[in-house]
């Protein structure tokens, strides 16, 4: 509680007397201030802070909590009654209370069902001092039950005809949000001729053919529970009439000519009318002998339904409305009466007094019918409650005489009727307490001259104490005549003057004591601009210097600072600030423009300004065109309070015409030093009718303006004190949040001096809950932006308004904005979460979203952590970085991308609000399946011989599996680089190392090689290598290359020995050709062809494309088929036996090498190579003995 602030004073019997302020007049002034020092020793009934509301409608899936919140010196003992009943709660296990409150937690999310704890409620707060009760709260639990299975026929209708839907939803708990859908959840378009009734049955004024559908869907929506129920589909078919007979409006609902309707105050009054008719009829509304409110006046559902907000007694009557078409009108009357559950006129309010004194409680509550008003005293009917010769009731009043402190206690007046009650707890505390002064000693306040101040002393006592202010060491007591003093203490110094300098005291008395505490009071002279910038008018690339000469006060230090156009000063080397001075080099266009110079103190601050003009150079001399001269004269008439009239001459115009006069006033009392823009008028007048605003000690000045730029302001007017007045608008940007789970912190942006409208400027800040039946909270504060309102339930939304007021009055009812206390971790973890594994990288995780109630705060999203806790195919545990995903919003599944195969994740998911996190949930465990393993780390080729290669490699980096085997595929490579055909060969898993055999000698071979998981194939990784050619020609590996080559190969084609051998095979060869000749031509046959015949060298047989056996080779001349020989040995030779012609007899023959390139086998053959993918023929680089072969 906190002392009640009167923003009048108090006015003083005239005369020099002392200012005394005789609080004690007031029978319930005195409350206890929120002083913790205070509070602390001050024993205090009672009071119930915070409770659930009457009507209590509990979610049957939570736990139950009915809220019973008190306060009191000593801390009260909490206990509970059901229904009427003492409720034992040490006997049921399901049912605790919270430590150091009354409110009860009943566990039925573990067992139970809330259907066992319905009843009312009612808890008791109780000390020494009395005992105070809160409303009886009825506990129900709220219902979304099914709709009753019916089977409903398809509905056939024709062309024009009315039709109403009927929707029927089950009774739930609260009731049910209706409306109207399809199947593909899309709302059924409404119009004037189709719309939904206050019961929730779709009306049709007419059917249209477009009208068929079989899906007319009613849906229940039961926001309590969040369910939606739903109704089975209705079928309309509508057959097209070949004429459509037009019809007058009957109407659909309500029935008849007249009905009644009934209304609570405070409520929305809602009156429907829905018509059927063709053409679609127009609703109209009246009140007969009378008009609709204004500003609280609705019309909802293309005008059927008349809507009156905040409806009162004053609404009662007979309303008309009106269905119109082309053929004619018919009206329906409703009578409305609008009845009043109790509501106060005048609450009880707590009562602190001293021993000997009087005072009273008034309980006053209206209502239709009229309440009945009773008293309790400490929750006892005070017809039975202990005798106390103090009090005595009369009516709705207790009239207390003579108090003790025996008379403390606590009493509740009960309002009720038959539709509804109040119920409010009021104190009497009896206190007998010296006075007490909470004003901080010797606190320093600093005014800027010639303005009001404030010295604050808050007090406390019992009785009542009296203030006095003095001055100086043995001055008297402070008179009116100068000063004001306030009802809460403080003293004001209307206008503060250098002589108002010095020591003050306040002294507060009571019977019991004296209490005073001193305050300090220095003065300080304004800041001023002795020598403001100048206008001025400046040729491009020239100087200007703008001057701004500050005085002020020398206990105070002033920062300067300059502005261009009310921004900073361009980011320039040309602008140079020093200590009075702004300079700007090289002007250009761009920096026309004002120029302002504030002066700043942490007191006060002022500003001057002043207008470049940037003009071209002037290449020849021409008429002095100029801003015009500054106006003079300047005087003041027709002095009003809230405007007055200003009258000037003009000064000389400088050769250009005056455009317009500027007029600025300047406030001494708030902003001295500082002009302000008042008005504009036209260059032709020179007087000016001025609105003005209370509580401003106004000064005028006028400034000319031409095509130039505008003149130096003229003179200041005669100062203008006008009178004080309430202020005329609240503060702005109020808002509501909570720093901490148990707070309110109230802010919004105070009003300036000169929107005060007069001295003495506060703030009434009000708050409640805004889902609660509370009063509304409210409190004075001195001129500040911020009040905490301690002791909030979490995350609670509150209605918060605060209203301006001076010493004069209150500024108009301020607007209600809703803000929320602060918020706290969540406290429940998503439930029921469980993980579906897409693929062996994919996992989609769901969970059941957590109660809102839970979340204490604005529900951010839900947050994933995962990690992979060991590997399924080591099974040895690694720990590693977690990872997070966030999910926004309420969202109740997501994907985990990017995870390892065949691995074991671990994931738990949290909540998370503007707080921070809640608790996680349960630890849930998932493996994902085998994926196809990465290529083998290494390939690499040793040991290379004439017809086998070895194979050597690294198990795959990541297996992402169990392998099962490893696949190496190869086929050979020709010198022109085409492939020969492919083999497929399976090795063990457990192999690393592995040697084909039963090669081709000489010849390069490409390897493909890769990985098999039960998933399938993983990457492959290639390389090359070739075989030697004997054993004398394999080369030792280059181990530094990196390159799995099993050996190099020598170009021959540049040895000399190579030469020299194919000369002698050339001359041979054309020996042999020039003797083959002779002998053709002698008819027989040469002894080559003759060992041709018996031999049938092999090398010379075509092969067959197939399997790349040889095949027959026909003569040219004969076709004689030759034998078939046996297959070139594996090693590629040929022996000297087989041929007695083979050029090895002549030559190095096979074991020379050729060039990888095949630049000798492309000079002497002329067989084409095939596709790899398409025969199995060798692709070895041939021999010589091949080479020539095939060239004879």
């Amino acid at each position: 509680m906190q002392l009640k602030i009167m923003p009048k004073k108090k006015p003083l019997s005239a005369g020099r007397v002392p200012l005394i302020l005789l609080l004690c007049q007031m029978i319930s002034a005195l409350e206890v201030p929120l002083d913790p020092k205070l509070l602390e020793d001050l024993v205090q009934p009672p009071t119930i802070t915070q409770q659930s509301p009457k009507d209590y409608i509990i979610d049957p899936r939570e736990n139950i909590v009915i809220q019973c919140e008190a306060k009191g010196k000593p801390p009260p003992s909490f206990s509970w009654t059901r229904n009427g009943t003492h409720f034992d709660i040490d006997k049921d296990p399901l049912v605790t209370m919270k430590p150091d409150s009354g409110t009860l937690i009943i566990n039925i999310m573990s067992e139970g069902k809330a259907e066992t704890y319905e009843g009312v409620y009612q808890c008791t707060a109780r000390n020494e001092r009395g005992a105070a009760v809160s409303n009886n709260i009825v506990v129900r639990p709220s219902r979304s039950p099914l709709w009753t299975k019916e089977k409903l026929e398809p509905i056939i209708l024709r062309n024009g005809q009315s039709l109403v839907l009927p929707c029927r939803p089950p009774i739930g708990l609260p009731p049910p949000i209706i409306f109207w859908m399809d199947n593909s959840f899309q709302r059924l378009p409404q119009s004037e001729r189709v719309s939904q009734g206050l019961n929730g049955d779709l009306y049709f004024s007419n059917v249209l053919p477009e009208d068929t559908r079989e899906d007319y869907i009613c849906y229940a929506r039961f926001n309590h529970t969040q369910t939606i129920q739903q109704k089975q589909p209705i079928s309309v078919k509508v057959i097209s009439a070949k004429s459509n007979r037009e019809r007058p409006p009957t109407f659909l609902t309500p029935e008849g000519n007249a009905s009644n309707k009934e209304e609570l105050r405070g409520n929305v009054l809602s009156l429907e009318c829905i018509a059927e008719g063709l053409p679609t009829p127009i609703i109209y509304w009246i009140k007969e002998d009378g008009t609709l409110p204004m500003n609280r006046t609705f019309y909802r559902n293309f005008q059927k339904t008349l809507q009156i907000i905040q409806v009162s007694e004053a609404d009662s009557g007979n309303y008309q409305c009106i269905a119109k078409n082309a053929l004619g009108a018919i009206h329906h009357t409703i009578s409305v009466t609008v009845k009043a559950a109790p509501y106060w006129i005048m609450a009880p309010q707590n009562l602190v007094l001293s021993p000997g004194e009087d005072g009273a409680l008034i309980c006053r509550a209206n209502g239709n019918p009229k309440p009945r008003i009773s008293w309790l005293s400490n929750g006892v009917p005070i017809e039975i409650a202990p005798d106390d010769p103090s009090r005595k009731i009369d009516g709705d009043t207790i009239i207390f005489s003579n108090v003790q402190e025996r008379s403390s206690a606590v009493y509740q007046c009960n309002a009720s009727n038959e539709y509804g009650y109040l119920l409010a707890n009021a104190f009497v505390n009896v206190l007998a307490e010296p006075p007490r002064i909470l004003t901080s000693a010797n606190t320093l306040y600093q005014v800027i001259a010639n303005r009001p101040a404030f010295l604050d002393c808050a007090f406390f006592g019992s009785p009542l104490p009296t203030i006095e202010w003095f001055k100086g060491a043995k001055g008297s007591a402070l008179g009116e005549d100068v000063y004001g003093l306030h009802e809460n203490g403080t003293l004001e110094i209307p206008v503060a003057q250098k002589e108002s300098t010095g020591t003050y005291t306040c002294v507060a008395r009571n019977k019991l004591g004296m209490a005073k505490n001193e305050v300090n009071l220095e003065i300080k002279d304004p800041t001023r601009i002795i020598k403001q910038p100048e206008y001025a008018v400046v040729q491009r690339g020239n100087t200007v210097s703008f001057e701004c000469k500050v005085k002020h006060d020398h206990t105070l230090i002033p920062t300067v600072t300059w502005l261009k156009d009310n921004c900073e000063l361009p980011n320039d080397g040309r602008f140079t600030v020093d200590k009075d001075h702004l300079v700007v080099a090289e002007v250009s266009d761009d920096d026309g423009g004002t120029y302002t110079c504030v002066a700043n103190t942490t007191l006060d601050s002022v500003s001057a300004s002043a207008v470049l003009s940037v003009v071209a150079p002037t290449p020849t001399p021409a008429p002095i065109y100029d801003v015009p001269n500054p106006p003079f004269d300047l005087e003041l008439t027709d002095q009003l309070d809230k405007s007055v009239q200003l009258s000037w001459t003009p000064g000389d115009d400088n050769n250009s015409p005056i455009t317009k006069f500027i007029i600025e006033y300047e406030d001494a009392m708030h902003e001295a030093g500082l002009w302000h823009h008042q008005t504009e008028v036209p260059g032709t007048q020179t007087t000016a009718q001025l609105k003005l605003s209370p509580y401003v000690n106004y000064s005028f000045r006028v400034m000319a303006e031409n095509s130039l730029g505008r003149s130096l302001p003229s003179e200041a007017s005669e100062q203008y004190l006008t009178k004080a007045a309430e202020p005329d608008k609240n503060p702005m940007t109020v808002e509501g949040l909570g720093s901490e789970p148990d707070n309110l912190v109230i802010t919004w942006k105070p009003l300036n001096g000169f929107e005060s409208n007069g001295p003495g400027l506060q703030y009434k800040v009000s708050w409640r809950q805004k889902d609660g039946d509370d009063e509304w909270t409210s409190v004075v504060v001195a001129n500040v932006s911020k009040y905490i309102v301690s002791g909030t339930p979490t995350f609670v939304p509150y209605l918060i308004k605060v209203q301006a007021l001076n010493d004069v009055g209150f500024a108009p009812e301020p607007a209600v904005v809703m803000g929320h206390s602060g918020e706290d971790l969540p406290m429940v973890a998503p439930g029921n979460v469980h993980v579906n594994v897409v693929n062996s990288t994919l996992a989609e995780v769901h969970w059941d979203p957590v109660p809102l109630k839970s979340i204490r705060g604005h529900l951010q999203g839900y947050r994933i952590y995962y990690w992979k806790a060991q590997s399924s195919s080591k099974r040895n545990r690694r720990h590693i970085e977690k990872k997070i995903l966030t999910f926004q919003g309420s969202k109740t599944h997501g994907m985990l991308p990017g995870l390892e195969p065949f691995s074991h994740y671990t994931l738990h998911i949290r909540v998370v609000n503007g707080k921070g996190e809640g608790p996680a949930s349960p630890d849930r465990v998932f493996n994902t399946p085998e994926g196809v393993p990465s290529a083998p780390s290494a390939l690499k080729i040793v040991n290379p011989t004439l017809d086998s290669l070895t194979l050597e490699w690294d198990p795959p980096s990541h297996p992402n599996g169990i392998l099962t085997e490893y696949t190496l595929k190869y086929q050979p490579i020709n010198s022109t680089h085409e492939l020969g055909p492919l083999v497929d060969l399976k090795i063990p898993a457990n192999k690393t190392r592995w040697t084909l055999k039963n090669l081709n000698f000489s010849t390069r071979y490409k390897f493909y090689f890769y990985a098999q998981t039960s998933a399938g194939s993983g990457s492959q990784i290639t390389e090359e290598a070739v075989t030697t050619v004997d054993e004398a020609g394999i080369l030792p590996p280059d181990v530094g290359a990196g390159k799995a080559m099993a050996s190099r190969q020598v170009d021959i084609a540049t040895q000399g020995w190579f030469i020299g051998l194919m000369c002698a095979v050339a001359l041979l060869i054309l020996i042999l050709l020039i003797v083959c000749f002779i002998r053709r031509n002698k008819g027989g046959k040469y002894p080559v062809k003759e060992k041709e015949d018996a031999h049938a060298d092999p090398e010379i047989q075509p092969m067959k494309e197939d399997d790349g056996t040889f095949g027959e080779y026909s003569d040219a001349e004969d076709h004689k088929p030759l034998k078939k020989g046996s297959r070139t040995p594996s090693d590629r030779t040929v022996k000297k036996e087989d041929s007695d012609d083979s050029l090895v007899d002549y030559g190095e023959g096979v074991n020379g090498q050729f060039n990888e390139d095949g630049s000798f086998i492309g000079q002497y053959s002329g067989k084409k190579e095939k596709e790899p993918a398409e025969g199995n023929e060798s692709s070895e680089a041939p021999s010589p003995v091949n080479a020539m072969n095939s060239f004879v």
